[in-house]
């Protein structure tokens, strides 16, 4: 193999398995369509949902999502993530759901111990909520089985009690991409099409199709303050703590969330193809690096997951 064969090489390779990936996931899309007769696709305007709607795009053809996009807003998201999120929307002629923490508040479902208080946790109540409005039977969710150890544990088809609870000990089994999609009354399905995709392959996916995103994923300053070994965004939900220096940093998103509990990182990376040379250079996971909410033990994101978390 010479100087000049060998990228080739490794850009057919390449291809080859992102093609996989994206039929893979295509294919879990459309059984999901055959399958359920009130499917909603989770949809923040994330990188991981993005690309999710893109492998829709293409098996369903433009303009023809078959199940409407639902958001559960914390009412403390990015704008520049939202405003992403409504423009996409209205590009795909898609309908978009979305459904507040804030009102789960004023019902009194959700409940703060203080004012300051992540509502990201309280998200399942109103996913609950939304689930039990609009009677759906199988919600299509990004998660990816490489972001942390419980969401490993789950099946791509994770199946939910009537509580919409999951029981990682009573999962069915998925041999040869047979699904058991039998649902009792008041019962659902979570669906991760891209359990199999890695952070790696999602960014290779998104510079092969060059899949637009909110712009906090790419290069841009921020005032920030350095806590734990994390940059916390200097924010009003986030203000700095006494002696806490605020400095401007060059960096960039690796995840989007809740703006209480999700940080950059440090980063000059300006394309996709800037962001793939950073991510195979990257020791620390996506969550471990960003989410403040994520540092904790794998027994609580399970019992999380377990009380109805995405």
């Amino acid at each position: 193999m010479n100087a000049r064969t060998e990228p080739a090489l490794l850009t057919q390779l390449s291809n080859r398995h992102l093609d996989a990936l994206e039929e893979e996931t295509i294919f879990i899309l459309r059984e999901v369509a055959a399958a359920f007769e009130r499917p909603a696709l989770l949809f923040s305007g994330g990188k991981d949902s993005l690309v999710m709607l893109r492998c829709a795009e293409k098996g369903f053809g433009a303009g023809r999502l078959p199940y409407p996009l639902l958001m559960i807003d914390t009412g403390h998201n990015f704008p520049e993530v939202t405003d992403f999120r409504d423009q996409r929307a209205r590009e795909l002629g898609a309908e978009l759901i979305v459904r507040s923490v804030e009102d789960s508040m004023a019902r009194g479902t959700v409940r703060l111990a203080h004012p300051g208080e992540s509502r990201n946790v309280h998200q399942s109540v109103t996913l609950l909520e939304a689930i039990e409005e609009f009677r759906f039977d199988a919600l299509i969710g990004g998660a990816r089985r490489d972001e942390e150890k419980a969401r490993a544990k789950e099946r791509i088809f994770s199946h939910r009690d009537s509580f919409g609870q999951w029981q990682p000990k009573a999962q069915r089994p998925e041999l040869w991409t047979l699904f058991n999609t039998r649902l009792a009354p008041g019962e659902h399905f979570r669906v991760f099409p891209i359990s199999n995709w890695t952070e790696l392959d999602v960014w290779q996916y998104i510079a092969r199709e060059r899949i637009a995103l909110p712009s906090i994923y790419y290069t841009h300053q921020r005032e920030v303050v350095e806590r734990k070994g994390l940059l916390v965004p200097a924010t009003p939900l986030t203000p700095p703590r006494e002696g806490e220096a605020v400095v401007v940093r060059d960096v960039r998103f690796r995840t989007v969330g809740d703006i209480t509990c999700t940080c950059p990182v440090d980063s000059t990376a300006a394309t996709a193809d800037d962001i793939v040379i950073e991510t195979l250079a990257a020791e620390v996971s996506e969550r471990g690096a960003t989410r403040m909410d994520d540092k904790t033990s794998e027994a609580s994101m399970e019992k999380r997951k377990k009380d109805g978390y995405f």
